[in-house]
């Protein structure tokens, strides 16, 4: 046998071991993203535009209007300085305003031991406020106690 033909035959071998072994092996999907169920006034465009971006990125959105947004944020517990037009719930963490789906993605990956984010006021350029000059904005991390951290900023 030549060089030539050995290190073809060589070639071959490694591409159908490659092959075989990757056909083998089992198919790994990335974890399905749990429901986001957000509450909005009905009247509300930029909330419909936030729950654009979520479904954007691969989210199911439950979406429940509601009229009386500040009973929900109470009965919630979240925290009056960080309020913002609308409310959501996902894996037992809040979500309170214009939060990046990223971020979310973020929260949900790492577990942190807090109650939710937030992105308090409705900054422009964050998601759902897209359009006219981008304001500077931090997300939010805030736990039971009140204590609160700065989670992302843009």
């Amino acid at each position: 046998m030549t060089k030539r033909s050995f290190r073809f035959f060589a070639v071959a071998v490694c591409a159908t071991a490659f092959t075989v072994v990757t056909a083998a092996a089992p198919t790994v999907r990335p974890a399905a993203r749990p429901t986001i169920t957000v509450y909005k006034d009905p009247n509300c465009g930029c909330c419909k535009n936030w729950i654009e971006h979520l479904r954007k990125h691969g989210y199911t959105v439950d979406a429940k209007d509601t009229p009386d947004m500040a009973t929900i944020k109470s009965t919630l517990g979240v925290p009056g300085d960080l309020r913002s037009c609308h409310t959501a719930v996902v894996a037992g963490y809040l979500i309170e305003g214009h939060v990046p789906a990223a971020d979310i993605d973020r929260l949900l990956a790492s577990k942190p031991k807090v109650k939710g984010l937030a992105v308090p006021g409705m900054p422009m350029g964050s998601p759902g406020m897209e359009g006219g000059t981008a304001q500077h904005y931090q997300v939010v991390a805030f736990k039971k106690d009140g204590k609160t951290s700065v989670f992302a900023k843009y």
